[in-house]
């Protein structure tokens, strides 16, 4: 038998030794979530059952949740180091699954199945004794399925409420599957219609309502979509409404076709603003916020945030408008929430809120409700602080300097692009599979951001970007390598 020499051994106890210490190098290089947000559970009153449904921000630090069981509860301590001392006070009870509150004038409004409602408690003892319906006009079968999900007010003072279908199917009720706007003074707008199962609404920075629709019929996956006044958002189940504003009835979008493709025979179809690919980006995505905290909550200021309620997650989206449609990226964010989220509020100074539930469906977690909050630590992440489209690709800015050999070098980047069927049937598989490929990657001279010349763009497709190769100037790898951009339009 014949023995390595003595150099031999040297040589593989070096080139073990460089394996491990590689290898725990890129252990310590993995960033995790603690390293930059701190989660933490509010303690909720004892013994209620409480499956917020949504959330309100009051003066003195105040907040207040609604249960899906009807009842309003007012949180003291929620800002507070030490969570111990949380104390809760039942506001109001008896309503009716309200998703959607704010404060505004001495009152809370909610949106409730059946109406918009403004509670006070005119005699300072601590509890509603004043309920106002401010607009009713829309239907209700009792079907469960038939939620109503409010906005806060628009710079206007309108509220945006989407109404989902009938078991997500049908459209029993008048105005089921439409989008409404409630005037400061009661009257009801219908605004869009193309509804299926919304699961949130909100804002973006520009003051533009979009809200989040779940796969199903006509919706080939989950997306953000635009409210932009008078389009058709893609499910044509209530558009037999059309008739009670004296408007008439639009034809219907032909099954198995593309959104690309029926865009160019209707017009008024709005594409989603960002696809959030089934599975990959959550698959039932709630409510909307904007990061309105000025750098308080990270590097994402002006940018939206979406909850997941299968998933437990807060996802990120930056948008940005191409010849005249919003479109952007999706990336994975928060995680590790012990319920499914359904409402998110962001305070001024940096304060994530975010109620949870798995009534009714399946979640990730380890509770069935939850009310947490997260913090940002004051670390920033290194990340893909955004996605743009250019004619020729895309440009990525980071929210740290990149190290200029892997940042430069185009086998650092992967893509792959996919498309959704559009159809009556439930759902669609990724379909139109291309392999787009990034040939340059061009460095701007302050290291922090990077022209990729991409061939092989599809508009209408989902371009999925991975970002594995990418290394910070300080050798760290991303937190979140991929992103997903729906390229609804290709810049001139």
């Amino acid at each position: 038998m014949k023995f390595p020499s003595r150099a031999a051994c040297i040589m593989c106890h070096l080139r073990l030794t460089a394996f491990i210490c590689g290898l725990l190098l890129s252990q310590a290089n993995a960033a995790e979530q603690s390293d930059f947000y701190i989660r933490e559970e509010i303690p909720l009153p004892e013994g209620e059952i409480m499956e917020v449904g949504s959330i309100a921000l009051m003066p003195n630090k105040k907040v207040a949740v609604t249960s899906r069981r009807g009842d309003v509860w007012i949180c003291e301590g929620a800002y507070e180091d030490d969570l111990s001392n949380v104390k809760w006070r039942k506001f109001a009870s008896n309503l009716h699954e309200p998703l959607g509150m704010y404060w505004k004038d001495d009152s809370l409004f909610l949106t409730q199945r059946p109406e918009l409602t403004r509670i006070q408690d005119t005699d300072g003892n601590g509890t509603a004794d004043l309920f106002e319906t401010i607009c009713s006009d829309w239907g209700m079968s009792g079907d469960y399925h038939e939620y109503a999900f409010g906005s806060t007010p628009d710079r206007e003072g309108n509220v945006w409420i989407v109404l989902c279908l009938t078991g997500s199917y049908h459209a029993y009720a008048d105005w089921r599957g439409w989008c409404v706007r409630v005037t400061p003074d009661g009257k009801m707008i219908p605004t869009c219609s193309g509804i299926r199962s919304p699961g949130g609404i909100g804002f973006n920075a520009e003051g533009d309502c979009f809200y989040t629709d779940n796969q199903g019929v006509w919706n080939g996956s989950s997306s953000l979509k635009w409210l932009k006044p008078g389009t058709f958002q893609g499910n044509p189940t209530g558009n037999k409404f059309h008739k009670l504003a004296n408007l008439p009835e639009p034809a219907n979008p032909k099954t198995g076709s593309r959104i690309t493709t029926e865009r160019e025979r209707f017009p008024d179809l709005m594409p989603p603003a960002v696809i959030l690919p089934h599975g990959k980006v959550g698959q039932s995505p709630t409510g909307i916020i904007t990061d309105h905290s000025d750098g308080k909550f990270g590097p994402f200021a002006g940018q939206v945030l979406v909850g997941e309620q299968t998933h437990s997650q807060v996802q990120r989206v930056y948008l940005e408008k191409v010849n005249g449609i919003y479109q952007g990226a999706a990336f994975l964010f928060l995680e590790d929430f012990e319920s499914g989220i359904v409402p998110l509020r962001l305070s001024d100074d940096g304060v994530l809120f975010v109620g949870g539930t798995n009534r009714g469906w399946a979640s990730r977690g380890s509770k069935p409700f939850t009310f947490e909050r997260v913090r940002w630590n004051g670390t920033t992440p290194f990340e893909i602080q955004s996605m743009s489209a250019r004619p020729d690709g895309f440009e990525l800015a980071f929210t740290q300097a990149v190290d200029p050999e892997t940042a430069s070098d185009p086998a650092s980047y992967e893509m792959k692009s996919w498309t959704y069927i559009y159809q009556k049937g439930y759902g669609s598989p990724e379909v139109d599979k291309s392999i787009p490929k990034v040939t340059k990657a061009t460095l701007s001279a302050d290291k922090t951001k990077v022209r990729l010349t991409v061939e092989g763009l599809v508009k209408g497709h989902v371009h999925q970007l991975d970002a594995l190769g990418v290394k910070s100037s300080e050798g760290n790898k991303l937190w979140h390598p991929t992103g997903y951009y729906t390229l609804n339009e290709i810049p001139n």
